[in-house]
């Protein structure tokens, strides 16, 4: 341990430049994914024609330095396009798709440089849990930590991608590391500190105004723990309770002032040319629905979108009210052998025991029942009359943990009862946590053990680290596709679910290779992506879906498509891909695109060229 604790920094160094190269190779590797068509042509003409008419439904901020390196390029953008001059919210697709793809620009180079300030966002991450970690539990559980974030599959699959799902899960631990600064400490300076990071997470996904009231409550309870931890003062109890809850919420109102001037500061620039009837426009066709959310949220985007020094807030409420929309409205997904829009409670709980690798799953349980065992053994310790002084100064001594534990606790019942079933990814922000808290706790047991059973404990978690290290180099470059071992493994967890989990398009380019490295002539494709099959195949390429009559031939089929066309429901009892059974499976494109060959009537398949 003492050599471990002497080489951290060159250990934690190392861990963050092999995560990052392997993010920069699978950012050249990989086409781009059905939701980057959105978010890339959006990046760059926040920063090119300060207009957020493309994608709204997300804040700017990761657009924003996601579109910075575009700035540099010599790139021209359909401006002129039918979608462009409407209100651009249908369009963005098609936009996509034109931009990257039909304007004499570089798709490939386009896609590239944009997904690298987004692995530079999750190579902070990986410092911050680094960093936290180690003021909570030590160097050691430190660089555990990290181990359990830059080895884990899932992290490393969406490092590189132009979505919000790694710059949430990174904002958000950021805002909690100085918001529990900020109770330890409310000054000036943490005041700053943690308005602008509330400010971040809020430009970085709607999901973040969670914060809002989270923060607001635990600076309640901090404050009255406080209080009572000091009972023994010469002011009274009372009114030294009624000067900390003062104290607090003033300081957490100044918070929340900072974050959203941080808000306006950022969408000022972003709206600044864009025309506030076209804020107006989307919100009459996103926030149509009627519901409380989607009124309220209308009615705020109306009010403000004429005047420039509101504008910023228009569209920032137009954003937050077309995410509640679209989560009350769900999504379309396959699940074990189902499709449907209807959310499944089960859906998040099987994904993260499936996705998720075995040894952080025993972690997991393990630290888990450990913590479990120390709460019910400290209260079984103590008196009724104790308990309450006893959680109080709990409290205040581990507020990270318990901030921790309940934004993990509370994040997972809202995804599980929501109505957005939409992939792993949408579970991101809680890992970070997961990490810190199974470090925290696996090495506060190992301090806690005789000196026979430390040895023991600290052997048995070394094997674990070499057991976490190993998966992501058994499993490259599968990490898109990553299930484990009860999940059926990359080649059949599609049989689970689709979607981000499986199948997101990033097989494209490798479906490419296939075609050229076997001379195909001509290929079917029912491609689900962000790429464009005709910009990598040209007039190899004939575009397929699953009602047209079966002809011989190449087919390459995305999983997505191939599952729902045989599990949605199909009353009028259309064509599926059901014919394909009777052909074996040829290869894969990656792992995602299934490739088929349906010979001439009276001939054999004869293996390929």
């Amino acid at each position: 341990m003492d050599n471990l604790k002497k080489h951290a920094k060159l250990l934690v160094s190392g861990m963050l430049a092999a995560f990052a190269i392997l993010s920069v190779s699978l950012a050249w590797q990989e086409s781009a994914t059905y939701d980057e068509r959105a978010h890339i042509p959006a990046a760059y003409t926040y920063l090119d024609r300060a207009d957020m008419r493309l994608n709204p439904e997300h804040p700017p901020l990761l657009k924003d330095l996601a579109g910075f390196p575009l700035l540099f390029l010599d790139l021209t953008f359909p401006y002129d396009h039918p979608d462009w001059e409407k209100s651009g919210i249908h369009g963005q697709w098609s936009l996509g798709t034109a931009f990257l793809y039909e304007s004499g620009n570089d798709a490939d180079s386009i896609v590239f440089w944009s997904r690298l300030p987004i692995i530079l966002v999750a190579l902070l991450l990986g410092w911050f849990i680094y960093r936290w970690t180690k003021e909570l539990a030590g160097t050691v559980a430190g660089l555990f930590a990290t181990l359990l974030y830059v080895a884990d599959p899932n992290i490393i699959a969406h490092s590189h991608y132009v979505t919000t799902d790694i710059g949430i899960a990174a904002v958000l631990f950021f805002a909690f590391y100085f918001f529990v600064r900020f109770l330890k400490k409310p000054d000036g300076k943490n005041v700053l500190l943690a308005g602008l990071f509330l400010g971040i997470a809020e430009l970085t996904k709607f999901s973040a105004v969670l914060l809002f009231p989270i923060f607001g409550l635990f600076s309640l309870l901090y404050a009255i723990t406080l209080a009572r931890g000091r009972a023994d003062t010469k002011a009274s109890a009372l009114g030294f309770k009624l000067r900390s809850l003062g104290r607090y919420l003033t300081r957490y109102a100044g918070v929340v002032v900072v974050a959203f001037a941080l808000i306006w500061i950022v969408y000022y620039p972003n709206t600044a040319a864009m025309p506030g009837e076209k804020l107006v426009e989307v919100a009459d066709i996103k926030l149509g629905q009627p519901n409380d959310y989607a009124r309220l949220a209308h009615g705020l985007v109306a009010s403000t979108s004429d005047s420039a020094l509101l504008k910023p807030f228009s569209a920032y409420f137009l954003g937050v009210g077309m995410v509640f929309e679209r989560v009350g409205g769900g999504n379309n997904f396959y699940f074990l052998g189902t499709v449907g829009s209807e959310a499944n409670p089960w859906y998040f709980p099987i994904i993260f025991a499936l996705k998720e690798t075995l040894p952080f799953l025993v972690l997991l349980t393990a630290t888990g029942l450990y913590t479990i065992f120390r709460i019910g053994k400290a209260v079984r310790r103590t008196s009724v009359g104790s308990l309450r002084k006893l959680l109080a100064q709990s409290f205040q001594q581990h507020i990270a943990q318990y901030l921790m534990a309940f934004f993990v606790l509370f994040y997972a019942y809202i995804s599980i009862t929501g109505n957005l079933n939409i992939g792993f990814r949408h579970l991101f922000p809680i890992l970070p946590f997961l990490y810190v808290l199974i470090a925290k706790t696996a090495f506060d047991f190992i301090r806690r053990q005789d000196f026979q059973g430390e040895r023991v404990s600290r052997v048995m978690l070394g094997l674990f680290a070499l057991w976490v290290a190993a998966i992501p180099i058994l499993s490259y470059p599968s990490y898109l596709t990553y299930w484990n071992e009860a999940g059926g493994g990359p080649k059949m967890g599609y049989m689970v679910a689709t979607d981000s989990n499986y199948d997101w398009g990033q097989d494209m380019k490798r479906l490419r290779d296939f075609v050229d490295q076997n001379g195909i002539d001509t290929i079917h494709v029912d491609y689900f992506g962000g790429a464009e099959p005709a910009y990598y195949l040209g007039d190899r390429y004939e575009r397929w879906y699953d009602q047209l009559p079966p002809e011989p031939g190449w087919y390459a089929i995305s999983s997505l498509f191939y599952q729902e066309s045989l599990y949605r429901d199909n009353p009028e009892g259309k064509q599926t891909y059901a014919w394909l059974a009777e052909y074996p499976l040829i290869a894969r494109a990656g792992d995602s695109i299934f490739i088929f060959y349906v010979p001439e009537e009276g001939m054999e398949y004869d293996g390929l060229e």
